[in-house]
């Protein structure tokens, strides 16, 4: 149920790929920048539109929302806006709302599988090894109240942070 793959989430054939995006829905750096590069206009004119509605004054710290897939093998791209790291204050409640409501989201979209980035892990400085824990504590616990998603998997672009997701899970 819980996969760790060290690779490019902008490669993964799944239902549903999660994007750590920021608040503006616009596209940025890191997975952002690069699930709306290989992903096309499409989704930039996705988020566009949610910016246009709803959305408007973008997307809020832990929660999440669906547009297309655009060009990538994925149907669905969840974006969800993860939490800067802070040694003052614990977000680990944002961080952790972040994977629960991104399964919600695509569990709603009827999707079986769906691949995760380390959220909040690159330029919003949040530690590896208290990230992969947060992460895999909140998809483990949301999966199993919704039965019909299968797989769960963590797209780590290195060999460090797939050791702190395999530390995580070996702890579970």
């Amino acid at each position: 149920m819980i996969e760790l793959v060290l690779g490019d989430i902008t490669d993964q054939d799944v239902d549903v790929i999660v994007n750590a995006a920021n608040s503006s829905l616009l596209g940025g750096s890191g997975v952002d920048g690069a699930i709306h590069r290989k992903g096309g206009p499409e989704i930039l004119a996705a988020c566009r539109e949610l910016r246009a509605g709803h959305y408007g004054g973008g997307l809020k710290t832990g929660h999440a929302v669906a547009t297309t897939a655009g060009r990538l093998l994925a149907k669905w791209v969840v974006h969800t806006v993860g939490p800067v790291w802070s040694d003052i204050e614990d977000h680990s409640s944002l961080l952790d709302a972040c994977h629960r409501n991104s399964v919600k989201v695509a569990s709603g979209l009827g999707a079986r599988t769906i691949a995760f980035p380390a959220i909040s892990t690159g330029i919003y400085g949040w530690p590896l090894d208290s990230a992969a824990s947060i992460a895999l504590a909140a998809t483990t616990e949301q999966i199993a109240e919704l039965s019909h998603i299968t797989t769960v998997r963590f797209v780590l672009f290195d060999q460090t942070a797939y050791k702190a997701f395999e530390r995580a899970l070996k702890r579970r």
